[in-house]
């Protein structure tokens, strides 16, 4: 049904929820500007500052430099000579978290954590009897910013589609709202780049196609979209119009475990990439033990030293029992690629189709990797 959701004037319209997406600002790099006086106010990068090294997070002024989370660290050096480089400190990370979301239980017990740094809430019961959703997100926010020392922004609306995409909107240290009744409208603004789970590929591809807003998209029927982008047609159909039936979970299911290594020297032989899985799968199984998952699919991946990846899947009739079984279909995938075109620069192998839920992190919050577990990776 191509409709918009009904137009009434706010948050508070009689079978609609209130969602609050609160998203922390640049947290990792923050908290070392916050703990380190001498760093405010300069360009700071979480992460390696090796060749090898992977940016984790960029503070502000980095990002005005171009800057970004997951960029290899001697490509951030380049576009910010002057960059600072402080290594993860992920214990003291969790604990802000741990904090913070301490807040949120103040005023509700549907918090859905993403990610350590992000959450959402649905706040449509106001056991605090505050009256305004809006008004929850500033008292939220300023007790962050009071407890923590810290800034955080967030996105008010009626599904947790909207209010992400909010609380994206006036970053950093920043509040947006959008009403029922507003939501189609908003959407249709926004470049398609700006939808969760549409990557660089996913918004190539459908620039080739004639999309670049919402506006675009919405203008797209169902069948063309499914004619396109296969499974993902009925999300983007929805998202096109503001529309997100999810409920906001405290108990979300784990969507995979792994472990992940980015070698010092880039490997090529069959004989020592096999004893690098060896070692990633110790530490792959130890995790998941220590989260009492159990699952049917082995995820093997492998980045190449032009950065190109690849990702080979197994899966199994039942749960995999045992470190040896999971072991063992791992060097199964790597022997289906080898010998391989180039050499590896990193190896990951994980489970996935799981049976049990996630402890309240929402996934492994060993670092940040552990982001967005629910992404939908549109290519």
């Amino acid at each position: 049904m191509d409709s918009d959701p009904p137009d009434r004037s706010d948050l508070e319209g009689d079978g609609l929820r209130k969602v609050i997406h609160v998203d922390m600002d640049a947290f990792f790099a923050s908290v070392e500007q916050r703990d380190d006086s001498s760093l405010r106010g300069l360009p700071v990068a979480v992460g390696g500052s090796t060749e090898r090294g992977v940016v984790a997070a960029a503070s502000y002024e980095a990002r005005r430099f171009g800057v970004r989370s997951a960029m290899p660290s001697v490509t951030a050096a380049r576009l910010c000579p002057n960059l600072i480089f402080r290594k993860a400190r992920f214990e003291v990370y969790k604990e802000v978290s741990q904090q913070i979301r301490a807040i949120f239980r103040d005023y509700t017990p549907h918090v859905e954590p993403l990610s350590l740094d992000e959450a959402y809430l649905d706040v449509t019961e106001d056991i605090r009897g505050i009256g305004s959703a809006t008004r929850i997100a500033e008292l939220i926010r300023a007790r962050i910013k009071a407890e923590t020392g810290l800034t955080a922004s967030a996105g008010v609306s009626y599904n947790k589609f909207l209010a992400k995409l909010a609380s994206d909107q006036n970053k950093p240290d920043g509040l947006c709202v959008i009403r029922p009744g507003e939501g189609a409208a908003f959407v249709a603004g926004l470049p398609v780049r700006r939808f969760h789970g549409i990557g660089p590929r996913g918004a190539e591809k459908m620039a080739r196609l004639g999309i670049q807003t919402g506006a675009d998209l919405r203008a797209k029927d169902l069948a063309f979209l499914r004619a396109n982008f296969g499974a993902m047609a009925d999300y983007l159909y929805r998202a096109a119009r503001g529309i997100d039936l999810r409920r906001v979970s405290a108990h979300r299911a784990r969507k995979s475990v792994s472990a992940e290594r980015t070698f010092d020297h880039d490997l090529s032989s069959g004989l020592a990439l096999r004893e690098a899985l060896d070692t990633i799968a110790d530490a792959a199984w130890e995790r998941i033990e220590r989260s009492r998952s159990r699952g049917r699919t082995v995820t093997l991946k492998l980045r190449l030293a032009d950065f190109q990846t690849i990702t080979r899947v197994r899966s199994v009739g039942a749960a995999i029992e045992g470190r040896a079984a999971f072991g063992k279909l791992g060097m199964e995938l790597l022997d289906s690629l080898l010998p391989l075109p180039m050499p590896v620069r990193l190896m990951g192998l994980g489970l996935s189709s799981l049976e049990e839920e996630a402890d309240e992190d929402g996934g492994d919050a060993a670092g940040p990797a552990a982001a967005e577990p629910d992404q939908l990776k549109l290519f």
